[in-house]
């Protein structure tokens, strides 16, 4: 996702998710769409994993890659090394723009891209196909995580995914008289909350008002909140800004929107679980989360292989090793996401972890619209008629001014 920059915190949790019934989904793309999608280039796959190249440069957000520097209880990358004899180089980026430059330098074996960066990773030709049959712990990863449209082109994996959560609708208790149930709350040009309301920066929130606008303007006929034609794009960027007159802050750290949410500078807006329950634990502010009523944007992480990797056999190794049950439950645990591994849970620290985060829970992550790359060719099959990731971006530095 494109500025969800990363320092690595202890995921703090216990502040339950309150889930409101309601229209929810997943992001479309399915058969029709990859059937008549514009070809990906050819990069070949690998066939069979042989010995560790003895290093692997990885680009990945902070907190991916925990060798004990930031906590030396935390600590996944070095026992890595010692089983493989892979030594781990990792580059953070901080957004989803910046790792798909990083990885156009050619200089790494891999990003843990999110799904604004993934369709333009394999349309780029920047990534590789992965050959999930080498890597073992995919077997036991969530089904509801595989052969996605951010992550797969017509059932051909290009990735593996490791750590998933929703964007939420946040609000203080305390300031906010009414519990909103929709996303309408931060895009009413009459909010009372007017200057203290905020939003994720990020040309993929665009996102957020199409989903808003499918589930209230059915005339605009959309069905896939990254699947916009320029009418549909024109709308949900007009909604925008409306909304920029309401938002006293945009966020894409989440340490700030855990500051702006205690000194009560934002009472209402859109965040992550890991914000809600950092914030309860502060005790600094009382807050609630939910999916409204309309459902809710959300992020899928995946582990993709670059296409010209100098160190192929240590970054399927790593693969492997960062979706195994004890390694993928510490990743989410320190990060504050839900683990894809599907055997994590049993893995926990604390063992409320993966119910607080819907871990398991497929029906929770129907509800979720996953971030995908925008692309000419529309998500929802109709063709060449959308606008693609380049246009949400200038769109984007139109509304924020």
């Amino acid at each position: 996702m494109h500025g969800r920059p990363r320092t690595a915190l202890v995921a703090v949790v216990g502040a339950g998710l309150l889930v409101l019934a309601g229209c929810g989904g997943s992001s479309g793309g399915g058969a029709k769409a990859a059937d008549s999608a514009p070809p990906v280039p050819k990069v070949a796959m690998l066939d069979a994993v042989g010995a560790g190249e003895g290093q692997l440069d990885l680009v990945n957000w902070a907190g991916y890659a925990e060798d004990g520097t930031n906590d030396k209880t935390v600590d996944w990358v070095l026992p890595f090394e010692k089983a493989t004899g892979c030594k781990v180089n990792d580059k953070i980026g901080n957004t989803s723009d910046e790792m798909v430059t990083l990885m156009k330098s050619g200089q790494y074996d891999g990003v843990s891209a999110s799904g604004d960066a993934t369709l333009r990773l394999i349309y780029g030709g920047l990534v590789a196909p992965v050959n999930t049959s080498l890597v073992p712990n995919y077997a036991t990863v969530q089904d509801f995580l595989k052969n996605r449209p951010w992550n797969s082109v017509g059932s051909q994996m290009y990735g593996i995914p490791h750590g998933w959560g929703a964007n939420l609708l946040m609000w203080n208790t305390k300031k906010v008289s009414t519990p909103p149930t929709s996303w309408g709350a931060v895009f009413d040009a009459a909010s009372p909350y007017k200057g203290a309301v905020t939003a994720y920066d990020s040309p993929i929130y665009i996102a957020d008002a199409a989903l808003y606008l499918m589930r209230t303007k059915p005339d605009l006929k959309i069905t896939n909140p990254y699947a916009l034609d320029r009418t549909q794009l024109d709308a949900a960027v007009a909604l925008l800004k409306t909304q920029r007159t309401l938002v006293g802050e945009y966020w894409s750290d989440y340490t700030k929107e855990v500051q702006a949410f205690e000194s009560g500078n934002s009472v209402l807006g859109t965040t992550w679980q890991v914000i809600a329950n950092l914030v309860t634990s502060d005790k600094k502010a009382t807050v609630q989360a939910v999916i409204p009523q309309e459902g809710a944007t959300g992020w899928s992480d995946t582990w993709m292989v670059a296409a010209k990797a100098k160190h192929p056999n240590c970054m399927y190794k790593w693969m492997d090793w960062i979706t195994s049950a004890k390694v993928n439950a510490q990743v989410a645990e320190w990060f504050g996401e839900a683990p894809a591994q599907s055997l994590a849970c049993d893995q926990t620290s604390d063992k409320t972890f993966c119910a607080t985060y819907h871990a398991a829970d497929k029906a929770y992550s129907d509800r979720i619209f996953y971030w995908t790359t925008p692309t000419k060719h529309c998500l929802d099959g109709r063709g060449n008629v959308c606008t693609d990731y380049a246009t949400w971006t200038q769109e984007w530095t139109a509304i924020k001014g």
